[in-house]
């Protein structure tokens, strides 16, 4: 079932999220959904605050990157989803690289961010892993990441760009934006 997203200016997206236990009610279920909802979205990556529940997971989907999109060499694509996860460490030399966020329609700007991400999670069977990731997947990682902590990547931003879109995320917090999919605002 395809979900709905919630926009920017939701207080869900600012809250710290919950961990939960591999008894969490309609698990499978809710992670199909997930998936479901990042591919009509078109999105890499999904996290839990953004379709209302505050709870440590996301996804992320970086094998559907067409090699021509594929400009940061990562020496693994992924398909996996990551519960209660915890980051490592990151290392490498920070590089800029165009983010943008389905909670965040139209708005997009570049984030510095380092190349390698280390961390350990819980896969969709519950098995605890710990895995280094580089390069674009490493990225969509972070950027997935800072949604279970509250961040989003518009605070990432230089203060240029932050006033450049600032009236855009007052649309969107106002519910005066469209997407190709639902949306859903504070109220």
């Amino acid at each position: 079932m395809k979900l709905p997203i919630y926009a920017y200016g939701h207080p869900i997206l600012r809250k710290e999220t919950e961990e939960i236990d591999e008894n969490y009610p309609d698990l499978k279920k809710l992670l199909a959904d997930m998936f479901e909802t990042m591919y009509h979205t078109k999105g890499m990556g999904l996290a839990a605050p953004q379709i209302g529940r505050n709870i440590r997971i996301f996804l992320v989907d970086t094998e559907q990157l067409d090699t021509e999109d594929r400009e940061e060499e990562a020496s693994e694509y992924i398909k996996e989803v990551f519960i209660n996860p915890i980051i490592m460490d990151e290392s490498g030399k920070r590089w800029e690289y165009e983010e943008g966020c389905l909670s965040i329609p139209d708005v997009r700007g570049n984030v510095a961010r380092q190349p390698k991400v280390r961390i350990e999670y819980y896969d969709a069977n519950f098995e605890l892993q710990d895995k280094i990731f580089d390069g674009i997947t490493a990225r969509v990682i972070q950027h997935e990441y800072d949604h279970l902590e509250g961040v989003l990547f518009v605070d990432l931003l230089k203060p240029l760009k932050k006033r450049f879109v600032k009236k855009r995320l007052d649309k969107i917090k106002k519910g005066q934006i469209q997407a190709d999919y639902k949306l859903v605002f504070a109220r």
